[in-house]
């Protein structure tokens, strides 16, 4: 009955994408799983549940991504009552920028491509800056949240001077192959296939307006209906906060956005410099972003105190209510990762992870075992919705494979991290997809169900591709 073991994820996702009810979904998979955990007791799975849950907030690394949330929320309404938003789209436009559909895609393609830093950052950014080049050009929230996510993980893995790539060296480093780690990591980004195919085929779609199935559907939805969202949606962001108006429209300046984002990246690097004492490489990505958007409110709500010529902007007062308000208005993205951060807790107790990779067993023959290893990654990745997980089950059996088989170490690394980024793009349990889904103000279900199909496209492609690296190396 090992297989029982996949039950909590299989039907946190399954009834997620059937019923949109992606709350109650959670809670059955969460439930399933402590029940299990309980020895096949009801009732003591819901105690355990009750004890998962709660346990979230006991590890550090999960209580900053979920203030980190929270304050994003704070964040975003203060920009947008300051105008600055406002302020960059008439500038932007005044260029002849993002007049067109080509062009607001493009400019979201490329702001993602060059926040690489940290992937929930990157989809904040995205989202903020682009959400009203979408919405004049009727463009759906689900076409937005999709290039929130396809630049965002896929972009912070195949550029890895970041988190990611720290994580990924200290796994590398942990089995032995200190002297070589950096070099091996480099060479596997050319063999990290899904990354570099979901880059490109964003890039495809934002130059050519191409699409199908599911996102196709959604994009006549806005254009012939007008409607940005799915009637009967849920966003993940409250319209009270996505469409806050600046207080002062004819105020507000460019300035007034990119000051507090440039701070807030300046941050990152400053934070992952002292959390890895004096040692990028070695810094928490978790606590770079909390203290990065904590810092760009706080310049914030001083820069729009400072008096001006006609008074300060917004008073501290009244910054403080927007970004309480805004805040507020996440309230449910906060809910989702909590629940997602326990069903994954859960999946570890289960040890789903080993068994997944143990149904690989030892008749796999070498030129398809990347191929293998990088299904069995999307397979772990996409139910735990955590690449970093994924990474850390798979690189510690699949090098010392690599080296025992005598098959290339950089194409086997590069499968585990195409199928470990395969999950954090377009598993609903990912906090880079939740975050994605607030950023662009789009319902979380509606934008896993348009992103899925073109996620599954990629991974087949991909599959293909290590399949014949597989036979060439």
């Amino acid at each position: 009955m090992d297989w029982l073991v996949l039950l909590p994820p299989v039907v946190a996702i399954g009834l997620a994408l059937w019923t949109r009810q992606v709350f109650l979904s959670l809670v059955a998979g969460l439930w399933v799983g402590t029940t299990i955990l309980a020895g096949y007791n009801p009732l003591g799975g819901l105690r355990e549940m009750a004890s998962v849950v709660v346990q979230v907030f006991g590890d550090a690394s999960n209580s900053r991504i979920i203030l980190f949330s929270l304050l994003v929320g704070g964040l975003i309404a203060l920009v947008q009552v300051s105008g600055g938003v406002a302020a960059f789209t008439r500038w932007v436009q005044g260029r002849g920028w993002g007049k067109t559909r080509r062009g607001a895609e493009l400019l979201a393609f490329v702001v993602g491509l060059l926040i690489f830093v940290e992937s929930s950052i990157t989809s904040l950014i995205v989202g903020t800056l682009s959400r009203p080049f979408f919405d004049r050009l009727k463009l759906p929230r689900e076409k937005l949240a999709y290039y929130c996510d396809a630049t965002s993980a896929p972009v912070c893995m195949s550029i890895p001077l970041n988190g990611w790539g720290a994580f990924v060296l200290g796994l590398i480093i942990a089995q032995g192959y200190a002297s070589g780690a950096v070099s091996l990591l480099v060479q596997s980004l050319v063999f990290n296939f899904f990354c570099l195919f979901a880059i490109g085929f964003a890039l495809i779609l934002a130059l050519t307006g191409w699409g199908f199935g599911s996102m196709r559907r959604a994009e006549v939805r806005a254009a012939t209906k007008g409607e940005l969202t799915r009637r009967g949606s849920s966003p993940m962001i409250s319209d009270d906060v996505a469409n806050l108006a600046p207080i002062a429209p004819d105020r507000g300046h460019i300035a007034d956005l990119i000051v507090p984002i440039a701070f807030m990246m300046v941050m990152i690097f400053v934070s992952l410099w002292i959390t890895g004492d004096g040692n990028f490489m070695d810094g928490s990505g978790s606590t770079a972003v909390l203290w990065s958007v904590g810092s760009a409110i706080g310049l914030g709500m001083v820069l729009y105190a400072v008096p001006r010529r006609q008074g300060s902007l917004i008073s501290l007062a009244r910054s403080t209510e927007y970004v309480i308000k805004g805040a507020s208005g996440l309230v449910g993205v906060v809910a989702l990762l909590v629940l997602a951060f326990a069903l994954g807790t859960v999946s570890r107790e289960l040890e789903m992870g080993p068994y997944v990779v143990s149904l690989i067993g030892e008749s796999a023959h070498t030129w398809w075992l990347p191929g293998v290893v990088f299904l069995v990654g999307c397979i772990v990745s996409f139910t735990l919705g955590s690449s970093w997980t994924t990474f850390a089950i798979l690189v510690p059996l699949v090098l010392p494979l690599a080296e025992g088989l005598g098959i290339s170490m950089p194409l086997m690394l590069g499968a585990v991290l195409s199928g470990g980024v395969f999950g954090d793009h377009a598993s609903p349990l990912s906090d880079t997809s939740i975050i994605s889904s607030m950023s662009a103000a789009c319902d979380h279900v509606d934008h896993i169900n348009t992103q899925l199909q073109y996620s599954i496209l990629v991974a087949s492609v991909s599959l293909v591709a290590f399949l014949i690296a597989g036979v060439v190396a």
